[in-house]
């Protein structure tokens, strides 16, 4: 053992060093807390991977609803507006509401293709759009009709909203402007309720006290490939509060003023 002059021991200092140095080093990770680690963070990921992909999941279902759903509410805002503007009868413009002029094929309602079946009588409405571009005024006729797909793989047929907005008379009638509302339908049914049940059809020229219905309500059945999967129809009802004038007289008002 080496003794240096001031008496001290030179193997022991430096060995109390290196003690302290050792003491002093931080603490490395083992392999096994690597690897504990590891499967903790795999662990996370797999789950914050499931949510994502479940949200990524609804979220596509619920675009693809909404986006199925727009033609759908389109019609039905459309539909809704023609009927609530409805015309009174008998006006220089408007037309008698007579759903016996409905026929098939070629018929004088809507006047378009031989392929397609009205569904609707000759709506005479206010819902025409009045604009610096176009001379007509908001009165327009209006019928609706279901035609043949264009669509060869789609199921069912197009409604189709057929518009008139020259209704002047003239020697040759201008066809009417035909719009595809909705795709894939397989009936639509009109209903009109007189104040006490729905009929089937309406004739506003056979009573002079009821010219127009008191509601009108359109029953809609889209068309499915499963037969059995097919829903109940979509219905709208559509109440009409215009009041068509008569030439009768109150006889209770004229008596009165006599």
């Amino acid at each position: 053992m080496k003794i240096n002059a001031q008496g001290g021991c030179v193997e022991r200092s430096s060995l109390s060093v290196k003690r302290w140095t050792l003491a002093s080093a931080p603490r490395a990770f083992t392999l096994l807390e690597i690897l504990i680690a590891i499967a903790a963070f795999a662990i996370v990921l797999a789950a914050i991977n499931s949510v994502f992909y479940s949200a990524l999941k609804l979220r596509n279902r619920a675009a693809a609803s909404l986006e199925k759903s727009l033609p759908l509410t389109q019609a039905l805002a459309i539909l809704k507006r023609d009927l609530s503007n409805l015309a009174a009868p008998g006006g220089t413009l408007s037309g008698e509401l007579q759903t016996s002029l409905i026929s098939g094929g070629s018929s004088s309602i809507g006047g378009v293709s031989d392929s397609s079946m009205p569904v609707s009588p000759d709506f005479h409405t206010l819902s025409g759009l009045v604009d610096a571009d176009t001379p007509w005024p908001s009165m327009q006729r209006v019928s609706y009709r279901l035609a043949d797909s264009t669509n060869l793989t789609a199921v069912g047929k197009d409604l189709v909203r057929a518009v008139t907005r020259n209704l002047l008379p003239t020697l040759v009638e201008a066809a009417p402007q035909e719009q595809l509302l909705l795709q894939g339908v397989e009936e639509v049914l009109f209903f009109y309720h007189n104040g006490t049940d729905w009929q089937e059809s309406w004739d506003s020229t056979a009573d002079e006290t009821k010219k127009l219905p008191r509601a009108i309500k359109v029953q809609l059945l889209m068309a499915t490939a499963d037969r059995a999967a097919q829903q109940s129809p979509i219905e709208l009802i559509v109440p009409i509060v215009v009041e068509a004038s008569t030439n009768i007289t109150d006889t209770a008002s004229t008596g009165g003023d006599r």
